[in-house]
């Protein structure tokens, strides 16, 4: 047991340091993609903290050692029977229990922001659907292989913050993130989280988001109007946005420049009331963006 033990100490050191390197530069909003769009605050609250990183196997366990390092403040849970190999893979922060898996998903859902499950997806799919409630609510939740050549975000992909993690994971243990939501994987614009790496917040219903987003991978022409906020909202978009911007985006500086009816849908970046008339004109195709203000009532982002 002890040679087992060194192996793995041995085996997992240079790929940690790796990992701890790589997490040192983390991706941009990471922690606000996990609670900013759920009211919470930058810091964890006691309601729900930080990632748990679930693992059933022992390679499992292993490559679990490498996201925690990852991810600072991640805790590790695994059965009891594996209590030495995980706390060799990730000191101070493994943790065991005793019983199945799937006893254990209702008190991570409780308290943990995000859930990296290294175990088959289509386990994590039956462990997960009785708990499952809306995606306001849900934690963002990451399946990995355990060869960890692939990062699977399954739950909350956007709300969440799934997709970001998936991300970050990636760049850090050097998987292949495997984004399915159409925003992301055609890199265009994801409605739902438009400046929410900047501090953004979003006014609409969810017939609202849904619609305009639809307008917006389905190709239709779609006014994006900013009269305030920072110019860095496509090079600052959640989960990267490397290309040019969407060519059925129109960009107008005023709200009273666009004709709403040549528009399926409109992004409204302001600090102000809208217009009643344009309230009517754009009742279940708008959605209202408002950047953070200082005290003085200045815009900072």
């Amino acid at each position: 047991m002890r040679e087992r033990l060194k192996a793995i100490r041995d085996a997992a050191a240079p790929l940690a340091q790796a990992s701890r390197e790589a997490a040192a530069r983390p991706v941009p909003g990471l922690v606000a993609s996990l609670r900013a769009w759920r009211g919470q605050s930058e810091a964890p609250t006691p309601a729900r903290r930080g990632i748990a990183v679930v693992a059933i196997t022992r390679h499992g366990i292993a490559l679990a050692g490498r996201v925690v390092a990852a991810l600072p403040g991640a805790q590790l849970y695994c059965p009891e029977k594996f209590k030495a190999e995980a706390e060799a893979a990730a000191p101070g922060a493994a943790h065991t229990y005793v019983g199945k898996v799937g006893d254990q998903v209702p008190a991570l859902f409780a308290a943990f922001d995000g859930i990296v499950a290294i175990v088959s997806l289509g386990a994590v799919v039956r462990l997960i659907a009785p708990h499952l409630k809306s995606k306001e609510v849900d934690p963002a939740v990451v399946v990995l292989d355990e060869g960890g050549k692939f990062a699977i975000p399954i739950l909350s992909g956007h709300l969440g913050g799934a997709n970001a993690l998936a991300g970050h994971l990636a760049t850090a243990i050097g998987a292949q993130a495997v984004l399915t939501t159409a925003s992301d994987s055609r890199g265009t614009i994801g409605v739902d989280i438009l400046g929410r790496e900047l501090g953004w917040t979003t006014e609409a219903t969810h017939d609202e988001l849904v619609r305009c987003s639809a307008a917006v991978v389905n190709d239709e022409p779609v006014a994006l109007v900013q009269e305030a906020g920072s110019k860095d909202w496509w090079t600052n978009h959640a989960n990267g946005r490397k290309g040019p911007k969407p060519t059925n985006v129109s960009e107008f500086s005023r709200l009273e420049d666009v004709a709403p009816d040549t528009f399926a849908a409109v992004l409204w970046i302001s600090q102000r009331e809208m217009p009643e008339v344009y309230k009517a004109r754009l009742a279940g195709r708008s959605v209202t963006y408002r950047p953070p203000q200082d005290k003085t009532g200045e815009t900072n982002q």
